[in-house]
């Protein structure tokens, strides 16, 4: 008699028992390969993002738009349209490959993207602007009667500490003015309304990047930003970097946010 070739069923329960164990094992590898890798596209856009700032910059001797939306309309208040000649066209630059849907199509934050735009409605993406890198005019004292321009970064050259100045990175919405007394997000993906002072660095504080987010500053050098270090950059000219949510201001453990307390402390 001849005997037949196969796998017992024995057998083939140990097959799938071994190659499930494989694939959890794997799983888990490959969801950080793929994370790491949009980590690095997003410095890739930020990277042409720091081309088209300073091109702007450069034609304009070291300084950007006004940011004063009441004096200048809409071409002085945002990035989006003084700069839309530098990225043209390119709209994958608009998006963090990590938040690429809006939340108008159900996206949730931190992975969602912002737009449309009440005043521009073809655009929408997932960076933002620390709005205090703008140049008002002289005579103006505060934007939306309560942001005082003398804390303004009005020029992006020759600027001392620039590699600490925040310019543009993940962002919630179009732009912020974070201040050295803004409290963190409840929890991630909790992001302040628009128009809302006070609370605007939870626009820039989102777990995008397990624990960081990715950043352009004003030397236009990139890398990537702790989260809880976002209380420790220059945001504007008066911001306090040993605020209460700093290691040097005293902040504890406890007072962070239980979302946040395995993050790096700064």
């Amino acid at each position: 008699m001849h005997r037949q070739n196969g796998f017992t069923l024995i057998e083939l329960l140990v097959v799938i028992a071994i190659i499930a164990l494989l694939m959890s094992i794997l799983m888990p590898a490959l969801q950080r390969v793929r994370k790491s890798a949009k980590a690095v596209i997003c410095q890739n856009n930020l990277h042409q993002w720091a081309i088209a700032f300073d091109a702007y910059a450069g034609e304009y001797d070291g300084s950007f738009w006004s940011g004063d939306i009441m004096s200048d309309g809409l071409d002085g208040y945002a990035w989006c349209i003084p700069l839309r000649e530098y990225y043209s066209n390119q709209t994958d630059m608009l998006f963090c490959p990590m938040a690429t849907k809006p939340r108008e199509e159900g996206a949730q934050d931190p992975y969602a993207a912002w737009g449309p735009i009440e005043w521009a409605s073809d655009l929408r993406g997932s960076y933002g602007m620390n709005n205090w890198c703008t140049n008002p005019a002289p005579d103006v004292e505060f934007i939306h009667e309560r942001e005082a321009t003398k804390d303004n970064w009005r020029n992006a050259y020759n600027v001392q500490g620039a590699n600490k100045i925040p310019l543009f990175m993940d962002c919630a919405l179009i732009e912020g003015k974070p201040y050295d007394f803004d409290t963190p997000p409840e929890y991630d993906g909790d992001i302040s309304e628009y128009m809302v002072s006070a609370l605007q660095m939870k626009r820039f504080c989102m777990n995008r990047h397990d624990g960081f987010v990715n950043g352009l500053f004003l030397d236009f050098t990139i890398r990537k930003i702790g989260l809880k270090e976002l209380w420790m950059l220059q945001w504007h000219k008066s911001f306090d970097t040993n605020n209460e949510w700093t290691t040097a201001g005293g902040v504890q453990a406890e007072n962070w946010p239980k979302w946040m307390r395995g993050f790096k402390d700064y």
